[in-house]
């Protein structure tokens, strides 16, 4: 199957069978520098599909004020954030994983957020297109798009690590969640970083 016919499968077959999309990415046995610049590339893509949905929605980065975070308005600072969390998210896929029993290798766990986050920037596309038609319905869009990326996650990480229990893999995404967003923000205080709400210092 050439590679352009490849993705659309691959697309249709995650809607329909998420589990049997996992497997047929690790079957591809893509080495780990291509699946590490395959990250890359989508977090790219992601950062700057953010950045027309803000230039073209809010009608410019000055439009949000200073609601936005100090580094939201750099499309380079928000995919650096950006690819540092989805690389945590595969060493936290892959070693969790394995700490539980899982058998995936750390290959599997590229590939298999890379694919995420690859639907996640499609779904950005389908957002800013329905934002022009509705804003109300974009946010209701971005919404089911976060409760399908969890299923979807939730689904790759049986694949992946052959476990059997969805619910115990949700709750293991969920704590893991909470533990790294509890790092970040750690990290974002040492920086002098202030989230969207909080007086700042003067």
């Amino acid at each position: 199957m050439s590679e352009t016919a490849l993705i659309p499968g691959l697309i249709r077959q995650t809607f329909s069978d998420p589990q049997g999309a996992a497997r047929r990415l690790v079957a591809l046995d893509l080495p780990a520098p291509v699946l590490w610049q395959a990250l890359v590339l989508v977090v790219a893509l992601s950062a700057m599909a953010a950045q027309v949905s803000s230039l073209l929605l809010s009608g410019g980065p000055a439009a949000e004020g200073e609601a936005l975070l100090p580094f939201a308005q750099s499309p380079l600072l928000v995919g650096m954030i950006q690819g540092a969390i989805l690389v945590i998210m595969v060493f936290a896929v892959h070693w969790i994983g394995r700490s539980f029993g899982g058998v995936g290798r750390i290959e599997d766990s590229i590939a298999a957020v890379t694919w995420l986050q690859f639907l996640l920037v499609c779904l950005q596309v389908v957002q800013l297109g329905v934002g022009f038609v509705s804003p109300a319905l974009s946010g209701l869009v971005g919404l089911a798009g976060i409760v399908f990326f969890f299923w979807l996650l939730t689904q790759f990480v049986m694949a992946v690590h052959e476990f059997e229990s969805a619910a115990m893999v949700f709750v293991m995404i969920v704590v893991s969640l909470l533990a790294i967003v509890f790092a970040l923000s750690l990290v974002l205080t040492l920086l002098g970083l202030t989230v969207p709400g909080e007086a700042p210092n003067v």
